[in-house]
């Protein structure tokens, strides 16, 4: 379907008057954020950090607020993915809405808050919604999260108690089915680990079908003193959609963040993930896996701000593109003049399948300390034919033999995860993945 180019500025602001008006505090945050965005619109390629990926196909379709029930089994889809535990606690949105009927609340006996932001105000727990909503991640500089912030009617909270430990993950799960017309939604998550407390929280943004939409998530954390968090940001989009994402998280002192990003799908993708290391002794650890095919593209920005003495950060992210896919890392470490004693590595791959594919890579540092150890790296190339002709050698097909080397480099950010069942769940879908022709037939 051919769109002629439309005013986003305008087309959101009438999406926004359909929205039903919230209560004072939240429904003046909204109101700010749509002035924001509709003084900004949608980034261009004139601006630095959009410099290699368009908005303007984003910008030319009419998307709208869903308005109907997916057609397909959403509790069969649930029950066959193979992420989902039985048991597990879920928080289940399916077009935007919460679905009370799809989710279990299963760590509530733990004093854990899993639970939709409608449903915590309504149970008591309206203070950690207010006071840590757009705390973290701001409206006023980022147009994709003014726009979100514009249209938060509910969202996913978790809040971990402090000194709790919790041992199964919990899981955010954003379905999206879109039906004849193209549609859009706006997912949001906050998450709260209390001091000392230690949890693994799973975000899904999966779409069914195969028509157009534009999912714009946005996801704060915050982590208190000592609290270790693993987070898992998966996104497999239909191959239609847009899926554009915003991490923003803080850390107290001593924290641990392990964050993975997975982006398996998608026509355009672009992942923002930032982590500010505010107190002594906090440690991050960054892993991203992109998969490209086709005429697909993705778009990895990460920001590391080292603001503390004592802080660590370990940063891989891996791609793999194929067809005439195209990808963006532009990954950035900034030390501030007080984060003395600052230890800092990153690290970009991409593997690139064919000639038409290609990537575009931008490891960065800004060092305003004069004692740190910080490093940056990137590499792009094509499969190794020594070890191709080794394969080869010991009678292993050229198809089988690629496959395997292309699974091998990506098994490099799957098999950092921790969590055993999530490792083998993940490394089963990124298998089946690239198990397809596209993935092993040189184009």
């Amino acid at each position: 379907m051919t769109y002629r180019m439309l005013d986003p500025s305008a087309h959101y602001r009438s999406c926004f008057g359909l929205v039903p008006p919230d209560d004072g505090w939240l429904e003046r945050i909204r109101r700010e954020a749509l002035e924001r965005f509709a003084e900004s619109g949608f980034p261009t390629t004139r601006q630095e950090d959009w410099k290699y990926t368009n908005t303007a196909p984003l910008a030319k379709i009419p998307f709208r607020m869903p308005s109907q029930a997916p057609e397909s089994d959403v509790k069969a889809l649930l029950a066959a993915y193979p992420l989902l535990a039985p048991g597990d606690a879920a928080i289940v949105f399916v077009n935007g809405r919460y679905r009370a009927d799809l989710s279990n609340a299963a760590h509530a006996q733990e004093r854990a808050v899993v639970s939709s932001f409608r449903a915590a105000r309504q149970d008591g727990h309206r203070g950690l919604v207010a006071e840590h909503l757009t705390r973290y991640a701001s409206y006023t500089a980022r147009p994709f999260v003014a726009l979100n912030t514009a249209f938060v009617t509910d969202g996913a909270l978790v809040s971990i108690p402090e000194q709790a430990t919790i041992e199964r993950p919990i899981h955010l799960i954003f379905l999206t089915e879109p039906g004849a017309e193209p549609i859009f939604c706006q997912p949001r998550a906050l998450i709260l680990a209390g001091a000392g407390s230690r949890a693994s929280v799973l975000e899904h943004h999966l779409g069914e079908g195969d028509g157009e939409y534009f999912s714009n998530s946005v996801s704060e954390i915050a982590l208190g003193d000592r609290a270790q968090l693993d987070h898992f940001h998966v996104a497999r989009p239909g191959a239609r959609a847009f899926h554009v994402s915003t991490v923003q998280a803080r850390q107290g002192r001593e924290s641990v963040l392990r964050s993975y990003s997975l982006s398996l799908g998608g026509r355009l993708v672009r992942n923002d993930l930032d982590t500010v290391l505010a107190e002594e002794g906090a440690q991050c650890a960054l892993s991203g896996l992109y998969l490209a095919a086709g005429s697909q593209h993705v778009d990895n920005h990460t920001t590391i701000e080292h603001a503390a003495p004592n802080s660590t950060s370990e940063e891989l992210y891996s791609g793999v593109l194929g067809g005439r896919a195209t990808g963006v890392f532009n990954g950035k470490v900034i030390v501030r003049p007080e984060a003395q004693k600052t230890s800092a590595r990153q690290k970009n791959r991409n593997l690139l399948l064919s000639n038409d594919a290609a990537v575009n890579s931008k490891p960065q540092l800004e060092i305003f300390a004069d004692d740190v150890r910080c490093t940056h790296a990137a590499t792009v190339g094509r499969i190794d034919e020594d070890a191709l002709f080794y394969l080869r050698s010991r009678g292993v097909a050229i198809a089988a033999a690629r496959q395997l080397l292309i699974r091998a480099f990506a098994s490099e950010i799957t098999s950092g995860i921790q969590e055993r069942e999530v490792k083998a769940a993940l490394t089963e879908v990124v298998s089946e993945i690239l198990s397809s022709d596209e993935w092993v037939e040189e184009r």
